[in-house]
């Protein structure tokens, strides 16, 4: 019996050595993942961390929250935040109606003869937490690096809120390419009217 058992053994080990070598791959070393290791990112994705702080651009009529600590500057009517790769863009205006699916065509129309680099994407009604809003999505170039001169490609997401004869737009843009979905959903979802 006890040589049986033996015998049984030795089957068991000669079946197990090489699947377990064949398990350490093919080079022959392991590679090991630390974990305190620092997130790398590409390039234009917002920080999870990002705080972010409320906004009333003059005589709009609405608020919206922005990253904390992103320059800002204003041309006319039109206030931008900016940071690295990245910009919210914040206008306003009037209108007598909400904006529609056909309205959003004919501004992609118009946004291909100024924008270098256009390329169309999509438009569509969205939901946010202070109602319906138009979504004009496209692509272009961003500003190009004050250092080499290149630029890459952005992609944009305008929405278009309406109450009351009264547009809020929002644009928020950034590296094609670059996770941003959630810190764009709190700066759209963050829109209200104050008047």
């Amino acid at each position: 019996m006890k040589n049986r058992i033996l015998a049984l053994c030795a089957v068991v080990a000669a079946i197990a050595a090489p699947i377990a070598i064949a398990g350490c791959g093919s080079s022959g070393t392991t590679t090991s993942v630390d974990p305190n290791a620092a997130e790398v990112s590409p390039p234009g994705d917002i920080p999870d961390n990002q705080a972010f702080v409320p906004y009333s651009p003059p005589g709009a009529g609405y608020s919206v929250t922005v990253p904390e600590g992103w320059p800002r500057s204003t041309q006319g009517n039109s206030v931008t935040f900016s940071d690295k790769l990245n910009s919210i863009q914040l206008d306003s205006g009037s209108a007598s109606a909400a904006p529609t699916v056909a309205d959003g065509k004919a501004e992609l129309q118009k946004l291909s003869s100024s924008v270098s680099g256009f390329s169309p994407g999509q438009v569509t009604t969205v939901q946010r937490k202070s109602g319906p809003a138009l979504l004009v999505t496209y692509k272009g170039d961003g500003p190009p690096d004050p250092v080499t001169g290149k630029t890459i490609t952005d992609a944009f997401e305008r929405y278009e809120f309406f109450q009351a004869g009264k547009l809020g737009i929002v644009t928020v843009s950034g590296p094609d390419g670059a996770d941003n979905v959630d810190p764009w959903m709190i700066v759209t979802d963050s829109f209200k009217w104050t008047q």
